[in-house]
Parts: C-alpha cells; sequence; structure tokens
C-alpha cells in the first residue's frame, strides 16, 4: 500500500479551498478524501454556535465597515482538535487526504505537523484579494457577511507552506492541476 499522501488547504471562508478540494478529487488518478472543517462543525448542535462553549460570532464596526470576529470556547476547540486527530486516523488507515481549514495561528499547523509527522503531509496556502473573497462570501448566501474580512489578516499568520496559490484568476480546477503537478500527484 503507498504511503497516504495529505495537502492541507489554507485560506479565508470564501476563497476557494472545497471547490479546489473537489476537484482535485476529481482529477487525482488516486482516491483522496475530502475532509472539510465545515462538515465537523455541522456536527455540532445548533446552540454551540453563539454558545461560549462552542463558537461564537460577533459582528464589528471599524471605519463602517463589518467584520464577523469568532472566539472559539472548549468544545470548539476539542472539536478543531478531534478534526486534526480524525484527519491523522483516517491516514494511518492508509488513506489519503485533502483537507480544507481555516487555521487561525501557527498552533494549528504545529498540531497538524505533529500528528501527521509519519506522512507525505504539504500545505497549501490559498489567496485571493480581500475584494475577491467578500464578493464570493456575499453571493454564496450561507455565510456571515464580515466573517472573510476577519480572517484575512489571520488565517495565514505564522504559517508556513509548501505552496500558495492565487485563486482569484484561475478555476477551481487550474489550482487542483496546480497543487497535483507541484507535488507529482
Amino acid at each position: 500500500m503507498p504511503t497516504p499522501q495529505i495537502i492541507i488547504l489554507n485560506g479565508v471562508g470564501s476563497v476557494g479551498k472545497s471547490s479546489t478540494a473537489k476537484a482535485f478529487q476529481a482529477i487525482s488518478a488516486q482516491p483522496f478524501l475530502h475532509v472539510a472543517m465545515d462538515a465537523f462543525i455541522d456536527m455540532m448542535p445548533a446552540r454551540s454556535l453563539g454558545d461560549p462553549e462552542g463558537f461564537v460570532f460577533e459582528t464589528l464596526r471599524e471605519d463602517g465597515v463589518v467584520s464577523v470576529a469568532i472566539t472559539t470556547g472548549p468544545v470548539g476547540e476539542r472539536l478543531m482538535s478531534g478534526m486534526r486527530r480524525s484527519i491523522a486516523a483516517l491516514a494511518l488507515a492508509g488513506n489519503s487526504l485533502v483537507v480544507d481549514d481555516v487555521m487561525l495561528g501557527q498552533g494549528e499547523a504545529d498540531d497538524y505537523r505533529g500528528l501527521l509527522a509519519n506522512f507525505d503531509v504539504r500545505f497549501v496556502g490559498l489567496f485571493a484579494p480581500l475584494e475577491v473573497v467578500e464578493a464570493r462570501e456575499l453571493a454564496r448566501g450561507d455565510r456571515a457577511i464580515g466573517l472573510a474580512r476577519w480572517q484575512f489578516d489571520r488565517v495565514h499568520q505564522g504559517v508556513d507552506y509548501d505552496l500558495e496559490l492565487d485563486t482569484a484568476k484561475s478555476t477551481p480546477f487550474e489550482v487542483a492541476r496546480r497543487i497535483a503537478e507541484a507535488f507529482g500527484l
């Protein structure tokens, strides 16, 4: 059995992580499971969103511009820690994975690196200008408007990438092909 490969896509909400992950699955010669942070958040009881124990979303106004800050409580922290450990368990079972996550700080990346030290792990930073992700966020209709703005200056802090890609002028399939080419997949 070949060594599982893990690609971790990190970027702000609406930058194209899930679309890129799905496109990558479609073009990859080997099967990659798509692990989405949103699927883990959806596991929580609805009451955990807006609860200090889970995740609190606070609307802020700075110079007339709206952003939505996220505070993660102990239940939310355990969930995200469990997600990273689930990824390690899936890889240990022999699965290759493409993960879409919003890492807020180097600590989460370091946790991944420690848990996945025995695997072929590649960190891919997905970027787009703020106005692009805000337009996508608005068009989606399923996100708190201002979330991407708050994440924008936080999500890549302290994270070292194997590859950085701009999703603003490329389709998810083009981004997925660049990932496949960069890592020989």
